[in-house]
């Protein structure tokens, strides 16, 4: 291992640092189980957690399911409608998290001999969340129970006519919480303000919350003897589905969530799941599935059916047990995931020109008339990523409302702004939680809301931005950046929100070739001193800092370069190359 640079700012104008506590883990001759133990201790493990953490299993972290509120009394309200075969309605969001929660219980009850029947809202017609005139249609037409998934927790108005219609209704959500409750049979959600031992799980994706109400159940039934002449469903064998939503949702990957993702790579291994199967083969995956996969192949054709398609096909597909119609929903969703992207790369290009005028905005928020709803949320991901602040973006329709999508980043909470914003009349609706928040908003307070986050905000993003830096876990010559090195680093995964995948620092290199591929990707290939090279890719790049200084660099100027290593599975055979995020001049 190199000895580490010593960068102060980089080309895209930030330090290196070492991770807290990679320096003791990786110093000297390390082997990969050093390499594993500094991984691990540099993101928050503690010595005597190694072991489950190395391991990650559902019974080293899962908590007693009554530790929550309202917990108990959902699953003994759903225990009823089994026994006496009640109508009920799975009532979901339109994106993956809602999507996976409603499959969840769906699969289960039917595994319990209710067939439950699924709701999905329209993105553009309904919006996001329950609606008290869907509650009231449901109710109409038989529905006895519903269970709100992933949605319900700020529905004031909508719960109020579901309760009125004489419907029960058990919200299951993650969503910060007002400190008055809307009214439910019941509300199961670990950021309820009141919430108590519980709350130590407030990082659980809704499909999280809803595996726990689902161990509930069965240990409800189990106690009544419900299983005395039959078998027990096992609820781990759904625990791909909790996988998928969990890091599609960017839930933070500690504990609880860490195992959900772990085993259920696992299970996603056993091919149980016959509409996960048609998806993989869609998106032709031909090795098996990594927790980034959740994140950047299958969960973004699952939320295309809710951008730009039908809202109810991410639920249809993995609840189908007919292969036949799984390939056809997974055929549409490919065709729905093609359409989105170019939606979205037209969205994205006006809205980074906007952006462009917001440098001394403490949260970037662009909006422009006739912008798909359905995008908005990829849209902002990407302006946070090129501002490195918050991002909003609004989609204007014909009447002058506007429905928003906010993306942030660490140490920032959006969910909490936004939530004060509503207080404060400024908007119609919000929510949301501290990465990601979503909004509806009159055009003509927009200007209004960018000042209230801004002053909100301000102090908390320069904190942020003050503190960022670009956090190293190893330095590895050129060379070094092997397959059997990949292999290595990934044992400290699964990787994603809250867990964050290993970066390594090589150099000094010289460029030897660099080109533009794809959609502004800068593709270079880079030797060390002792003339080995190795492939690079930076994304997106091709007008940036770091991308203008790749491709200008030539053969004379040396840089340090910083990344991800990951396998390239496009050749022959395969290799090792690094997904570029920083460089900094080595002269």
């Amino acid at each position: 291992m190199k000895p580490a640079p010593d960068i102060q700012h980089s080309i895209s104008g930030q330090p290196w640092r070492w991770r807290g506590g990679a320096v003791d883990g990786l110093g000297g001759n390390f082997q990969p189980d050093d390499l594993v133990t500094g991984l691990l201790l540099s993101r928050g493990c503690r010595r005597e957690e190694l072991a489950a953490y190395r391991n990650p299993t559902i019974r080293a972290f899962m908590p007693d399911p009554s530790i929550f509120r309202d917990m108990d009394r959902a699953a003994e309200r759903i225990v009823t409608a089994i026994d006496t075969r009640e109508k009920v309605t799975i009532f979901g969001d339109y994106d993956v998290d809602g999507a996976t929660s409603a499959a969840l219980l769906i699969r289960l009850l039917r595994s319990l001999g209710l067939e439950a029947g699924a709701y999905i809202p329209d993105r553009l017609m309904e919006g996001y969340g329950p609606s008290g005139e869907a509650l009231v249609r449901l109710a109409e037409n038989g529905s006895s129970l519903i269970v709100t998934v992933d949605c319900g927790a700020m529905a004031f108005e909508a719960l109020a006519m579901a309760k009125q219609a004489g419907v029960d209704v058990i919200v299951v959500d993650h969503h910060k919480c007002a400190s008055e409750l809307p009214v439910a049979h019941s509300l199961v959600n670990p950021n309820r303000l009141d919430e108590g031992e519980g709350a130590a799980h407030g990082h659980l994706a809704a499909v999280g919350v809803a595996f726990l109400l689902g161990a509930a159940i069965l240990r409800k039934l189990r106690e009544a003897g419900f299983f005395d002449d039959r078998p027990e469903p096992k609820l781990i064998e759904l625990l791909d589905i909790v996988a998928l939503g969990t890091v599609a949702d960017v839930a933070a990957l500690h504990g609880l969530n860490r195992a959900f993702v772990a085993q259920g790579l696992k299970v996603m291994q056993g091919r149980r799941n016959v509409g996960l199967n048609a998806l993989i083969e869609a998106s032709r995956l031909d090795r098996a599935p990594v927790a980034s996969d959740f994140g950047f192949r299958l969960g973004p054709r699952i939320n295309a059916g809710g951008r730009v398609g039908q809202s109810d096909l991410g639920v249809r597909l993995l609840t189908t047990e007919d292969p036949e119609e799984a390939r056809e929903i997974a055929v549409q969703l490919e065709h729905f995931n093609e359409e989105r992207r170019a939606i979205e790369m037209t969205v994205t290009e006006q809205a980074l020109e906007l952006g462009k005028g917001q440098d001394n905005r403490a949260v970037a928020l662009v909006s422009g008339a006739g912008w798909h709803p359905g995008v908005i949320g990829i849209v902002a991901s990407r302006l946070k990523e090129r501002m490195g602040r918050p991002a909003i973006v609004v989609a204007i329709d014909e009447d002058g409302t506007g429905k928003g999508s906010g993306r942030s980043i660490s140490g920032v909470d959006l969910g909490a702004a936004v939530i004060a914003a509503k207080d404060n009349g400024l908007l119609v609706a919000g929510g949301g939680h501290a990465m990601a928040a979503g909004l509806t908003v009159e055009a003509g307070k927009i200007d209004a809301l960018a000042d209230f986050l801004d002053e909100r905000l301000s102090a908390d993003v320069a904190k942020a931005q003050g503190e960022r830096a670009l956090l190293l876990d190893a330095v590895i010559a050129p060379g070094g950046v092997t397959p059997a090195l990949v292999d290595a680093l990934e044992e400290g995964g699964p990787y994603g929100a809250g867990w964050p995948g290993p970066r390594i620092a090589t150099g000094p290199v010289r460029i030897i070739k660099a080109d533009i591929v794809g959609q502004d990707h800068v593709r270079a290939i880079v030797a060390g001193e002792d003339g080995r090279s190795l492939k690079t890719i930076a994304f997106r790049t091709a007008d940036t800092p770091l991308g203008q200084a790749i491709l200008g660099a030539g053969r004379d100027r040396k840089l340090w370069v910083a990344g991800r290593a990951k396998i390239d599975d496009w050749g022959p055979r395969p290799a090792a190359e690094l997904h570029l995020e920083d460089a900094a001049w080595a002269d």
